[in-house]
């Protein structure tokens, strides 16, 4: 994991390039380095080992004049050097450099080869392929300069200053000179019409624990995130079993205002069930609202639930940091392939629950894939995400949507994701774990986040400014003082049209109040529908 900096085009001084490099060391605090090629094309990195700690080093240079850099993982890194490339010689040991090889190989089209997360530059003379992995997980921007100099990104910060445009690069792309954008990652699942397929529960259980298995490909110390919601308690259950018998111990770790915190008394619950070493971080509503300017500047979002679900996960991971810990397993992406956010159950159909859902997971890269990069990141901390693998979204999301949606109203979201996992014989989770109610990380840290979180927004922005938010805001205009002072933040970091124009709002479907909060569901077991309602434009 690291960040990248890459400028296609000659004239830029190799100093300044180093510096903007340096306004991403939080995401590579462990090494530096530059490489300017002999055409003058220059590639930066700022690298956190995870992988290869003593030579994996970056910039990497391939056979002969190819140059790559690469932030993210490649889990079949040693199945490719084994047998497509196993004629190659390698530099390093690194899951990055088969990058540059599979390059030399087959040219542009090998995108499709690579199984993990990526943002990706390689260089070989005036030639270059610029590539972002299947959904996002890994951020990447690019730009131009009045120059015509292109330049790619792994955080908006490092360009927008030296570019008169830019924007989000879009996920299963890749880019070159010759050939523009291309789409190489082309998923049946993304036709609404192939979810004909027929349950299998120990297919769905068996892909997900290969989907965790490969993601603890590490040589440092790891562990994972605990909420005690469904997802990232089933991936804590199953990485504790996968490591039965190796004597390493696990260590989670979960947040929250205090003790009582819906999130913290349900984490306890399954660490003590599965075994883990846990860690219960604590903060305060007021250092919350401290860190705001920082942590929107981390983010590069306006994003309402962004920002409200970031802030703890920021705490939080400086805590595992700290603590030693470089990596986590987290549970993204589950809501979004089984349809389990509240609003969910209100869908008017069944097309559209299936509809929704491949819409949600296509845009994950613009919400949760965002704040738990960038969050964990802006502390050196690589967060990974087995819900997401290619494999799983395959079998996932093309299972007949009938058996997904909610089968009561009291309901029950997820139901074959729990129908999946829940084994008597030897259960994954405590039962009340495996089917408690989805409950939102910015609502499960303690209601009072959000509900205090709002009235102190509020307050910092007046009547007479929220009248003109049309005016100051064109573009996205925000529709609550909440959202208005979360803008006021962004544009003073990230002045630009260009800027604002990457973000996108997180809004539910099928619901009155369009407020992000879980609670603003009415199936909500503590629901509160009059969330931020006041607050809004008229």
């Amino acid at each position: 994991m690291c960040g990248i900096l890459a400028i296609i085009g000659k004239g830029k001084e190799e100093a300044l390039v180093q510096q903007l490099s340096k306004r991403m060391s939080h995401r590579g605090p462990d090494e530096s380095d530059i490489h300017v090629t002999e055409k003058g094309h220059i590639l930066a990195h700022e690298r956190l080992s995870i992988v290869d700690l003593h030579t994996g080093k970056q910039p990497i240079q391939g056979t002969d004049s190819a140059w790559m850099v690469h932030n993210g993982e490649i889990y079949n890194h040693k199945k490719l050097r084994e047998t497509i490339l196993k004629h190659h010689t390698f530099r390093t040991t690194s899951d990055s450099e088969v990058i540059v090889h599979l390059y030399e190989e087959f040219g542009y089209d090998f995108c499709d080869m690579l199984d993990g997360i990526f943002a990706l530059v390689v260089i070989d003379g005036d030639d270059y392929i610029v590539a972002r992995d299947p959904l996002g997980v890994k951020p990447l921007y690019y730009g131009m300069d009045e120059r015509g100099r292109l330049y790619f990104a792994s955080e908006m910060k490092a360009i927008t200053d030296q570019c008169k445009s830019f924007s989000t690069f879009p996920p299963g792309h890749y880019y070159t000179e010759k050939t523009g954008f291309v789409k190489y990652y082309k998923p049946e699942w993304e036709a609404h019409e192939s979810a004909i397929e027929k349950l299998d529960l120990q297919a769905l259980q068996s892909s997900l624990t290969q989907a965790v298995e490969k993601r603890l490909m590490c040589d440092v110390p790891f562990g994972v995130l605990l909420s005690g919601g469904l997802d990232s308690s089933l991936i804590a259950s199953i990485t504790s079993r996968l490591l039965e018998g190796s004597g390493q111990e696990l260590h989670s770790f979960s947040i929250g205002l205090d003790a009582s915190a819906p999130d913290l008394v349900a984490a306890k619950k399954v660490a003590d069930f599965i075994g883990t070493t846990h860690h219960e971080i604590h903060f305060t509503v007021e250092q919350g609202i401290e860190i705001l300017d920082k942590l929107i500047w981390h983010l590069e979002t306006y994003d309402v639930t962004s920002i409200r679900a970031s802030t703890p996960m920021y705490f939080l991971s400086k805590a595992i940091t700290e603590k030693g810990i470089k990596m986590v397993l987290s549970g993204e992406g589950a809501d979004e392939i089984f349809g389990g956010y509240l609003y969910f159950r209100n869908a008017p159909s069944v097309l559209d629950f299936q509809k929704e859902t491949i819409e949600r997971v296509q845009k994950l890269f613009t919400a949760d894939l965002l704040r738990a990069d960038k969050s964990t990141m802006a502390h050196g901390l690589e967060a990974r995400v087995p819900f997401l693998d290619k494999a799983f979204l395959d079998l996932a999301i093309k299972i007949q949507p009938e058996e997904k949606m909610p089968k009561t109203y009291d309901g029950i979201e997820k139901y074959i994701l729990r129908k999946a996992f829940d084994t008597p014989e030897r259960p994954f989770l405590p039962e009340e774990i495996l089917w408690r109610q989805k409950e939102q990380f910015s609502d499960g840290v303690g209601y009072n986040w959000i509900d205090t979180l709002i009235e102190y927004c509020s307050s910092q922005v007046t009547d007479e400014e929220f009248a003109k938010a049309k005016l100051f805001f064109p573009y996205n205009t925000p529709v609550t003082k909440e959202a208005f002072y979360y803008r006021r933040i962004f544009n003073k970091h990230f002045p630009q049209d260009s800027a604002a124009q990457t973000v996108r709002k997180w809004i539910p479907k099928w619901q009155e109040n369009q407020d992000p909060s879980g609670r603003a569901n009415a199936a909500h077991v503590k629901a509160d529908v009059s969330i931020a309602v006041e607050k809004e434009v008229v």
